[in-house]
């Protein structure tokens, strides 16, 4: 079978590679193309256009790149109508892929929706597109399945794919040995420009506040690097790229931007905090919009606060400083997240989500 699967941010592309993976070994007669990146096409998918030409975030971004969005949209929509797939596979990425679904049910194309939209978080009312244009829908965290069918509509849990991606990491032992030489605490700007610019001067204040600690700063190279040009030769910052899961297991303590890194932390158990800034204007409109207390997954999977949130004006030097040295020092706050970590694993359950999501799209297919 045909199947084109569309994913537009790095976790995405990271759960997408896995799920091509397993497609592949149940039917293997499968051609897949996509709109992805390096980690799809290395798994076997034939990339028509990099994920990082679809990033964008936050509302007021959103608005100033609507004509290059829409361009993007086109652009797909013509891809997938030539390639005419029994099944389109959308992961994450709402705004862009229910769009993407609704073409698709113009042209009678199944679609699956792999890692579902959050309408728990903002405009629930997208449930009326989703019951139109998604065949089948398969979530991956544990309250969606609740949430969903509150609102009539049936959904699948298979599982979370960062604990796959996590049981089956080839570590990089060497790397580790170097790391673990002096103690330290990890830093994971994100992997999007803005989240970046926002965290290089925490990052700068925070190396001269530890001074005794080498920062480890988690790089990506999807991005241009001279972004994080202001943090190379500084005296206790080593910046790494493409290597979280190495820079997390190696620090006392991670300050994580709030994103999959955030549960990916969890699962390798490192105490955090959580940070996350966006522009004041698109801050604005989230408070109005957003329907829930946690922003991280960490907190949202627990159902309560395991970690603290810094967020918008709460993200500093000072906050951040203050937070790690608690992380650092306070032995009952590290057991409460420990703890906390637990229960998050006994949560979210088994480990091969993607073998399980391979299974029902191709059923779909079949169908």
């Amino acid at each position: 079978m045909r199947y084109f699967i569309v994913a537009g941010e790095r976790s995405g592309d990271l759960h997408g590679a896995n799920l091509i993976r397993e497609i592949t070994k149940q039917d293997q007669r499968a051609e897949i193309v996509g709109w992805g990146g390096d980690l799809m096409g290395s798994a076997g998918a034939r990339i028509l256009k990099d994920y990082h030409d679809l990033t964008v975030m936050g509302f007021w971004e959103v608005v100033k790149t609507f004509w290059t969005l829409r361009s993007l949209l086109k652009e797909c929509q013509r891809d997938i109508r030539e390639f005419a797939p029994q099944v389109l596979v959308l992961i994450d990425f709402g705004g862009f892929n229910l769009r993407l679904a609704t073409y698709a049910r113009h042209l009678k194309i199944k679609t699956c929706y792999y890692i579902a939209p959050k309408l728990w978080a903002w405009r629930p009312q997208r449930i009326s597109r989703i019951r139109r244009s998604v065949d089948q829908m398969l979530v991956i965290l544990p309250f969606e399945k609740d949430f969903y069918q509150g609102l009539q509509y049936e959904v699948t849990y298979v599982g979370n794919p960062v604990m796959e991606a996590l049981s089956t990491y080839e570590w990089n032992d060497t790397l580790l040995h170097v790391l673990k030489r002096h103690k330290s605490i990890a830093f994971l700007p994100g992997s999007r420009e803005q989240e970046i610019k926002q965290a290089i001067p925490v990052v700068q204040k925070i190396s001269t506040v530890f001074d005794d600690y080498q920062i480890l700063v988690s790089g990506v190279s999807n991005v241009d690097k001279s972004i994080y040009e202001p943090l190379r030769n500084l005296g206790n910052i080593s910046l790494v790229f493409d290597k979280a899961y190495e820079l997390i297991q190696s620090a006392e303590a991670a300050v994580v931007t709030s994103g999959t890194a955030t549960l990916e932390t969890a699962l390798i158990g490192k105490p955090q905090v959580v940070v996350y800034k966006t522009s004041w204007l698109t801050y604005l409109i989230a408070r109005r919009m957003i329907r829930v207390p946690h922003i991280s997954l960490v907190n949202l999977i627990a159902g309560k606060e395991v970690v603290k949130e810094l967020i918008q004006g709460d993200y500093n030097a000072v906050n951040v400083a203050s937070e790690l040295e608690t992380l650092l020092s306070d032995v009952a706050s590290k057991k409460r997240i420990s703890e906390g970590y637990s229960e998050i694993r006994s949560i979210l359950g088994e480990t091969n989500a993607s073998e399980k999501a391979a299974r029902h799209i191709i059923d779909l297919g079949r169908s």
